[in-house]
């Protein structure tokens, strides 16, 4: 585009800025940062928007926070954005001061708010607070929607509290959708509550029936009781359907590449698990492992870790 007669405008570097926060490319947003800086683009709204989203999904928070707080102004959006960077990055205590101090400006919340900040509760472990929050959106005028009810949910299993998980999405004003039940079958998994987990994953399949994960953990939580008839038949159900399980992946970016690792299939796979072995013997040396749990496809995982 810079080598025709278009000329970009702070739209084009909003849409640059964009398509490399949801990929992950820092090096690559970085590049794009200084060129709306050589084109006087950085101080618009939008731009200035799309920053503090690029800085904080690749973790760069005092960066983002940086051009938060030199911004000519700010609207509804730049405040949203850095109070979900700060949960993003699992800084409860930054997003609920950023909150408080947006309300001290009388700028309005709306439910995309509410929902950073329940979000920085459920990472930070914050039960209380989060409760508060969630409570406090009616004096706003808001409804909780099935989002806001999903933080919570995951927010008390996280914490353990898996009956009173169980008590909440009873008592909610909307139906639990699969991402609600899929977070109770997590924090299930996690404190090893089986019995309310092989509920939690039942429901989440009469709304996903092909979701292939869930009989996994299903199957898995029937032989962790001795039930092998329903083992046998989700097993069935799975052969009948003809799911199976994609391999997980991650990436990083190195020297503005994007580096995709898959858990099968990899040509320097023993170089990847030989780190993950360290790194696992280091975390156990330091007595943040819990019990493992042994999964239907062979893997032995931390059940901190799933």
């Amino acid at each position: 585009m810079r080598n025709s007669t278009a000329k970009p405008n702070e739209f084009t570097l909003t849409s640059l800025l964009s398509a490399c926060t949801g990929n992950g490319c820092l090096g690559h947003g970085r590049i794009a940062h200084c060129q709306a800086m050589q084109m006087g683009f950085d101080s618009y709204l939008h731009v200035s928007n799309a920053l503090i989203s690029l800085y904080c999904k690749c973790g760069d928070e005092k960066e983002a926070l940086f051009i938060f707080q030199n911004m000519p102004a700010k609207d509804l959006v730049s405040w949203n954005s850095m109070i979900a960077g700060y949960a993003y990055n699992g800084l409860a205590l930054q997003a609920i001061d950023l909150f408080e101090e947006m309300k001290k400006e009388r700028v309005r919340p709306d439910g995309i708010t509410f929902l950073g900040v329940l979000s920085s509760c459920r990472h930070g472990g914050l039960v209380e607070q989060g409760g508060f929050y969630f409570n406090s959106m009616v004096e706003f005028g808001f409804e909780p929607e099935v989002e806001h009810y999903s933080c919570i949910v995951d927010l008390l299993g996280r914490a353990g509290e898996i009956e009173e998980s169980r008590e909440f999405i009873k008592k909610m004003h909307v139906d639990p959708n699969a991402i609600i039940w899929g977070s109770l079958l997590s924090s299930c998994r996690l404190h090893g509550n089986v019995w309310v987990g092989i509920e939690a994953a039942e429901n989440r399949l009469v709304l996903e029936p092909e979701c292939a994960s869930t009989h996994l953990q299903l199957v898995n939580l029937y032989a962790s009781v001795g039930f092998w008839d329903q083992v046998a038949r989700v097993r069935r159900l799975m052969r009948d359907k003809g799911l199976k399980t994609d391999p997980g992946y991650s990436w990083i970016e190195i020297r503005n590449e994007v580096c995709w690792f898959r858990a099968e299939g990899s040509s320097n796979s023993k170089e990847i698990t030989g780190v993950v072995d360290c790194l696992v013997d280091h975390m156990r040396s330091l007595g943040c492992l819990a019990e493992t749990y042994q999964l239907e496809c062979g893997y032995d995982l931390c059940t901190d870790m799933l």
